[in-house]
């Protein structure tokens, strides 16, 4: 079949020529529209319900909302795991799917199973999915500071501007303002881009209009808390009355209640006591004011609101960035005065550019740099064109089949490429040599055979050696298409590259190249001249090194049996780590302040920690985010803070730069891990919590499970390179509890329902209608005054039964007691997380932390009922290496049958499989002066070296076997070392091809986009120069001691040839 190709190319050469300049247009066009992203799509199906509860207790959440919710998502087709945490008013349920379930299926089933939990849910509270997003959602942060001008101006007490004459006239927008632009104006904006899934604003102050009843003066008008209540109740709304007929026309009638004035509502009457009405302004305070806040935010030290911008799973970041700084600077004009114009804190967008830059030019690079090796083996600019055309066709067909598999533009697909780099040219290198070669004998021979035919013969000669090795390639790659979880959705898009662009090159050399050469090549000026120097002088070098070595085989073989096996000794010394680490350009910093610890306090400790932030060199911006938005899907409580810090490149490097914030943060009251925005989710979907390693503690009783966290934290603080050891923060604070007496209530004839609805709508507020205002909305809340809600005031405040007004003391009792700020469930357990971060000079090394942490797990007694789970990153990466291990195996096995069915013999099979050990030494050896750590990337390095260094062989044991078949060589020294400088050439320079268009990923470790792809470089790159080197000596060695019985059996045929059978014409 591939001589029939070979064949019709050369008859149909302009069509083929034709079709291949369409090829490299289209898949250019092709390829310029397709999506980029940073890592391929890693989004495990994920569903989060958000329930937000009110004022309730963590306990009663979990009691009434999540366990309900729980049970009901536990047991849906494709659920791995249900967690949930109940916080302060707010339920979180995360429900996990398995890969590749379909996320809109499993929301549809989601929605049936909360369909059914409504009915079990107290009052009017009502479970949400959160929006479908993606794991790298976030890719923007914008954030809106509360100054004018350049958001460097200090913010100006209102009473104070007589001492700040340059600020006159400088007006400055309240937080209220703030937030409603942003609610009101930018979030509608942003969400209306097709691509954006969620708009988050966080800080500021919620407008409401609040009524807050003075229950002392509704004592003396007698007006009870139920009257107010009821007189709220439908305030400001309008309502429709139908339409008539009047005089032949239709008029609509329009009830008109609606009013946004706090003076309005003022006036409306509560009650009628003795022919005259009694007013709510009477009995309570009525004002605009801020509603209650669960989070804030801060620009550079300075208050803000932070906008997070979400993406939905399949959109283009690039594109749907640049669409919101778009829309963000159209609406630059219409700024309220004196808010300072948006500023973007975080964009995905430059980490995608950098990394998708920088791992195109190292594609860029790697074709210069096969270029120069090529010129300098044949120069000559025509063979050298031949060759480098198999590159851009390739690529195009790759571009074309990742458009149909609905692939991306990333990192991972783009290191495929260029890793693939190298070995795109080597067929064609192959073909045009062997062409070239024949041409000159042709040219030199008494009876010269015509151009195509020649071109024709010499194609089809190393065709099945070509084929063979390209087979073997893309076998080598199949352990990586079986691999599990975030690894297989990283490394199996790298696979489909490398798989297809390589027999993209298979195909170009079998058609493009052969027609490429009849044009070009017998018209060639260098035809007569022999080889160029430098090839001249590397086979001699051979020839010397050759007729040395047959001599002293047994010695050589020896040697290169102890440095496999050196080399393999090492390999469980490495330090080991499941991906490198990414250089992102930007920090994410969790701070943790003691929980019970209030927004006011936590806001101030946040912009201390801002403006210490700022002091180090490198930082360019800082934003914060303080406690949870109001639609967040993470249940932070007020005690925590997320900081997000820009930075610049400098000259020192980024563990440094941590250190140095790690240090000056150290004199704050909280606990700080430092991390980065994507590895940062990436730990988050691996173990669901937001670092690398998480030791999970199961059991039913929080106090029990808190002692238990914190005993574990106290044995692993004596891990080496353990950083940023943290107890999950269940721990209790502050509550003031009104119990109530159900027997006092029932001597007053009150119904103890109705003694605490009263009670919750006087703290906790009765939310009576909504106020409507264009497009703006916000609520009227009936709640007492702050200053009146403390456990004194409480206990005085006058609460009307059917015995009269009496004070809640009367029957109740208050006092301050303390509570659970969250409680963490995960799979129908409660569960508290101790986690940690590597790092440091002993955290490069994730194999043996893990196994120090097992020992103290396995060493700890824990009471009945309660077990311990760890989880995170290196669960990833065992798995990951169990797995590769064992399909590599299947790998070898099936590169050995593909080798015997070609050759019938197990010897000749061995004797080229004999390159992959030899590859190992240098690689390992690379990995140890790289100081590159064993993980899944330097995995991939190793597979790829195996499928690359088998090629070699297989080309020359090709080439012995035909000079033996058609050349009338016999089996001798003189054959082999005849053979061993025909190929010297292909082999040579595919090698050195392959290794230096890897020179770009080696140099850059650090750089984005390149720091996955390093790992799989250093392995590459160390592998051909040993398996090259050794192969050029070992190879000629092994085949005449052990191949010759091999050899003339598969010459026998040959006696035939008289009868005309196909099998003799065969090249091997």
């Amino acid at each position: 079949m591939f001589n029939w190709i070979v064949r019709t190319s050369l008859h149909n050469r302009l069509f083929v020529l034709a079709v291949a300049a369409l090829l490299m247009v289209y898949g250019a066009t092709v390829a310029w529209r397709t999506p980029i992203d940073v890592f391929p799509d890693l989004n495990k199906p994920l569903i989060t319900v958000l329930t937000e509860a009110g004022g309730m207790a963590p306990e009663e959440v979990e009691q009434l909302v999540t366990f309900p919710i729980e049970t009901a998502l536990n047991g849906m087709p494709g659920v791995t795991r249900v967690r949930s945490t109940s916080g302060v008013g707010l339920s979180l349920v995360y429900a996990e799917f398995d890969w590749g379930t379909d996320i809109y299926r499993n929301r549809q089933l989601v929605a049936e199973r909360l369909a059914l939990v409504r009915a079990q849910m107290p009052g009017d509270i009502t479970p949400v999915m959160g929006p479908v997003s993606s794991i790298m959602g976030e890719i923007m942060l914008v954030a809106l500071p509360l100054t004018a001008g350049d958001g460097k101006a200090p913010t100006v007490p209102s009473g104070d501007r007589a001492q700040y004459p340059a600020t006159e006239g400088l007006k400055v927008a309240t937080p209220m303002q703030a937030r409603e632009y942003a609610d009101f104006v930018l979030r509608p904006r942003l969400l209306s881009i097709p691509g954006v899934a969620q708009v988050i604003p966080i800080g500021g102050e919620v407008r409401t209009l609040r009524v807050a009843p003075d229950t002392a003066r509704m004592a003396q008008f007698g007006v009870s808390l139920t009257q107010v209540e009821q007189a709220l109740k439908g305030y400001a709304s309008n309502a429709g009355g139908g339409f008539i007929d009047l005089n032949s026309r239709e008029y609509l009638i329009r009830h008109l209640g609606r009013t946004n004035r706090a003076e309005d509502l003022g006036g409306i009457a509560v009650a009628w006591k003795d022919g005259r009405a009694i007013l709510l302004e009477q009995v309570a305070t009525v004002s605009f004011a801020a509603g209650l806040k669960r989070g804030d935010a801060g620009y550079n030290g300075l208050p803000a609101v932070v906008i997070s911008v979400q993406k939905q799973p399949d959109a283009d970041t690039v594109k749907l960035t640049a669409q919101v700084e778009a829309a963000l600077a159209e609406l630059k004009q219409g700024l309220p005065k004196g808010l300072a114009e948006p500023r973007v804190l975080f964009r995905q967008a430059d980490f995608i550019k950098a990394s998708v830059g920088n791992v195109a030019e190292a594609l860029r690079d790697g074709a210069i740099m096969v270029a120069i090796v090529l010129f300098a083996f044949l120069l000559s600019v025509r063979t050298t064109v031949i060759s480098l055309v198999a590159i851009p066709l390739s690529l195009a067909v790759t571009a074309l089949v990742f458009q149909w598999l609905g692939q991306s533009i990333n990192v991972m697909t783009l290191g495929g490429l260029a890793i693939a780099i190298g070995e795109l040219v080597d067929d064609a290198v192959v073909d045009v040599e062997n062409i070239l070669r024949r041409l000159k004998q042709n040219k030199a021979a008494g009876h010269p055979l015509s151009v195509l035919e020649v071109v024709r013969r010499a194609s089809v000669e190393v065709r099945s050696g070509i084929v063979y090795a390209t087979v073997i390639v893309v076998l080598v790659f199949v352990p990586l298409f079986a691999l599990p979880g975030i690894e297989g959705r990283l490394f199996t898009p790298l696979g489909i590259a490398y798989i297809v662009s390589i027999l993209a090159s298979m195909l170009v050399s079998m058609t493009v190249t052969p027609v490429m050469a009849y044009y070009m090549l017998p018209t060639m000026k260098r035809m007569d001249h022999g080889d160029s120097p430098l090839v001249a002088w590397l086979k001699r070098q051979d020839t010397r090194l050759l007729t040395w070595s047959f001599g002293r085989a047994k010695l050589l073989i020896g040697l290169a049996v102890l440095a496999v096996v050196g080399a393999a000794a090492t390999v469980p010394l490495f330090p080991r780590a499941f991906l490198p680490a990414f250089n992102e350009g930007s920090l994410v910093l969790g701070m943790m302040m003691q929980p019970g610890t209030s927004l006011a306090e936590a806001n101030r400790v946040g912009s201390v920690a801002e403006t210490l932030i700022r002091q180090v060199p490198e930082v360019t911006q800082v934003g914060r985010r303080t406690g949870r938005a109001e639609l967040d899907e993470h249940a932070e409580g007020v005690h925590s803070a997320e900081i997000d810090v820009d930075l610049k490149p400098s000259e020192r490097d980024r563990e440094t730069v941590m250190a140095d914030i790690r240090e000056r943060l150290s004199t704050l009251p909280a606990q700080v891990a430092i991390g980065q925005p994507i590895s940062h989710r990436l730990d988050h979907l691996l173990s669901g919590v937001r670092a690398q390693i998480a030791v999970k503690i199961f059991g039913d009783d929080t106090d029990t499970l808190r002692g238990l966290a914190e005993n574990m934290r106290a044995q692993l603080a004596g891990v080496p390179g353990l950083v940023d050891l943290t107890v999950e923060k269940q721990v209790l604070i502050p509550q003031i509890t009104v119990r109530l007496d159900h027997r006092k209530a029932a001597q007053m004839g009150l119904a103890p329902g109705e003694a605490i609805r009263v009670l919750q709508a006087l703290t906790d507020g009765a939310h009576g209608a909504d106020i409507v205002d264009g497009p703006r909305r916000y609520e009227m809340v009936l709640r007492l005054p702050d200053d009146q809600r403390g456990p004194q005031d409480l206990a005085r405040t006058l609460i009307d039964t059917p015995a009269g007004r009496v004070p809640v003391s009367s029957i109740a009792t208050v006092e301050e007691t303390d509570g659970p700020n969250q409680i963490g469930r995960e799979n129908g357990r409660r569960r508290i997380v101790v986690y940690a971060n590597t790092g440091g000079p002993d955290g490069g090394d994730m194999g043996r932390v893990i196994k120090d942490i097992r020992t103290i797990i396995a060493n700890t007694p824990l009471p009945s009922g309660n077990f311990v789970s760890l989880e995170g990153q290196f669960q990833a990466q065992e798995q990951a290496t169990k797995l590769i291990a064992g399909l590599s195996l299947v790998s070898l096995a099936m590169m050995f049958l593909v080798l015997y069915s070609r050759y019938q013999s197990a010897v000749l099979a061995g004797i080229i499989m004999a390159n992959i050990p030899l590859a190992l030494i240098g690689s390992v050896v690379a990995m140890w002066i790289a100081g590159v750590s064993l993980s899944v990337a330097s995995m991939v390095g190793f597979i790829t070296l195996a499928g690359i260094a088998t090629r070699n062989g297989i080309l020359k044991i090709s080439h012995y076997i035909n000079l033996c078949k058609f050349e009338g060589e016999s089996f001798t020294q003189a054959m082999i070392v005849r053979g061993s400088l025909e190929r010297l050439t292909p082999v040579l320079m595919t090698a050195l091809v392959a290794a230096f268009a890897l020179t770009p990923l080696l140099l850059a470790a650090d750089a984005p986009g390149k720091e996955i792809l390093h790992p799989v470089a250093v392995v590459i790159f160390g592998g051909l120069v040993s398996s090259t080197l050794l192969d050029t000596l070992l190879t000629p060695v092994l085949f005449w001691m052990f191949g010759k019985k091999a050899t003339l059996r598969l010459i026998e045929p040959h006696a035939d040839a008289a009868q005309g059978t196909a099998a003799a014409q065969e090249a091997y």
